[in-house]
């Protein structure tokens, strides 16, 4: 039988919570400690087929069995779904990869104070994901170390001290992924007419950006040091950065990530009333 202090449950089984499930089997946690609730036959199949793990159509008695219950439901209807499983599940440790719910929302719901959160990414479909984290001061060192163990199934995670911050956050690192898909467009447009193949211009855009990401990972130096080590005064990377700041580029990223905060806290806001 599997101790309940480290099985685990999901509460919705779409891309994210396969993601997360998958890194977990990879980090050695038993497929048999695992339970999902996911109402779409589909996903509930793929779940059982590729995992192996336990895939309900609805939630049942066996949510008590749950030491951590992670929370991968749309913010829509994560307060009918709370409010619907907090007798079964309100005494174990939960986490939020739901966007822009407040913590203070969900412990309403729950009538638990160990509520985390996480703001993930889409890269961590494929193990490369950048999750932030905030738990409540009543999640323990050792909760905290459980809950960092499911970010970094898929792969790096930082902890903020504020829950405030999960909006920047998810201005940087959220949404940071569709902001590099929308240069990769931009640098592929520009090849193209610059005469490449839309597939050239693709394929140099993509692992430039791989291997510019990785030099930075691997570098102990700061992006702007990165930058200006291929920035020659007079040449044509100059040029390029010149016509980018002629263009206002910082300011408008700024200005983005601003409105991405603030959106992200709106939701909140609409989606975690009490």
């Amino acid at each position: 039988m599997i101790d309940p202090r480290t099985a685990i449950a999901f509460i919705g089984g779409g891309n994210m919570a396969s993601a997360i499930i998958g890194g977990l089997l990879q980090q050695g946690t038993p497929a048999a400690s695992i339970d999902v609730v996911e109402p779409l036959p589909a996903a509930r199949q793929a779940l059982v087929d590729k995992y192996q793990v336990r895939a309900h159509e609805q939630a049942g008695e066996f949510l008590r069995n749950a030491g951590l219950v992670v929370w991968a439901v749309k913010p829509q209807i994560f307060k009918e779904v709370a409010l619907a499983l907090a007798p079964t599940v309100g005494q174990a440790l939960h986490l939020s990869v739901a966007a822009g719910i407040a913590s203070d929302s969900i412990a309403q719901w729950l009538g638990n104070e160990r509520i985390a959160r996480a703001m993930p990414n889409t890269p961590a479909l494929i193990g490369l994901g950048m999750t932030g984290l905030y738990a409540r001061p009543t999640v323990n060192a050792a909760e905290r170390q459980q809950i960092e163990r499911i970010a970094t199934a898929v792969g790096d995670a930082v902890w903020v001290e504020r829950e405030q911050l999960l909006e920047a956050v998810t201005a940087v690192s959220g949404s940071g992924p569709a902001y590099f898909f929308y240069v990769l467009e931009a640098m592929t447009d520009a090849g193209e007419a610059l005469g490449l193949s839309r597939e050239q211009a693709y394929r140099l855009a993509v692992q430039t950006a791989r291997g510019a990401s990785e030099l930075a990972r691997q570098s102990d130096e700061p992006a702007e040091l990165l930058r200006q080590r291929v920035t020659s005064k007079g040449g044509t990377t100059h040029e390029a950065i010149s016509t980018l700041e002629a263009g206002g580029l910082k300011p408008l990223f700024a200005k983005a990530m601003q409105a991405c905060a603030r959106r992200a806290r709106e939701l909140g806001e609409e989606f975690g009333k009490g």
